[in-house]
């Protein structure tokens, strides 16, 4: 049943309701319609708590939030301080967000203890990602340091020997 189509499992389904509902044994309709005893039971059971909804496929898995160890608003809460300030600002003992430092300030906001990786978890669901960090300045202008490797640097260098080797003044 697994590998049929979502449409045809419904459509399965309705007919072993059917022929239930024509008084067949839960048997007699599993070897008619390809099921285990067991999974007829389990349609007709579906069947009479729900009705006709319970005859259709649901999503597999945990619904959206579900089990979740914050709450929204806590959630909402440690973003924005992630978003607004730096740990040693909060009074954490680091310079730079890890999941290390999420967790304590879960742990100090909210007081829920997480495991690292769940930290890992919240903070890929909340799309922030792990920066590597750039080898040059982010507003670096690449002509203005073409311009002072041609013009201000051989002036040092010039001025450099002059002094021979001595200490040059850059200002």
């Amino acid at each position: 049943m697994r590998k049929l189509p979502a449409a045809a499992q419904a459509e399965r389904r309705r007919q072993v309701i059917s022929l239930r509902q024509s008084g067949m044994t839960y048997q007699e309709i599993a070897d008619l319609v390809g099921l285990s005893r067991t999974g007829v039971f389990n349609i007709c059971q579906r069947f009479a708590a729900e009705g006709a909804k319970g005859l259709i496929n649901k999503p597999p898995g945990r619904k959206l939030g579900e089990q979740r160890l914050l709450t929204p608003a806590q959630e909402a809460e440690v973003q924005a301080l992630i978003r607004r300030h730096t740990p040693d600002e909060l009074g954490l003992p680091f310079a730079l967000w890890s999941r290390a430092a999420v967790r304590m300030l879960i742990a100090r906001q909210c007081g829920v203890e997480l495991a690292v990786r769940t930290v890992g978890k919240y903070l890929a669901r909340w799309k922030f990602t792990a920066q590597k960090p750039i080898r040059r300045a982010y507003e670096q202008d690449p002509a203005a340091v073409r311009r002072w490797l041609r013009q201000d640097y051989p002036e040092i260098v010039k001025e450099s020997m002059q002094n021979r080797g001595g200490l040059v003044s850059l200002w």
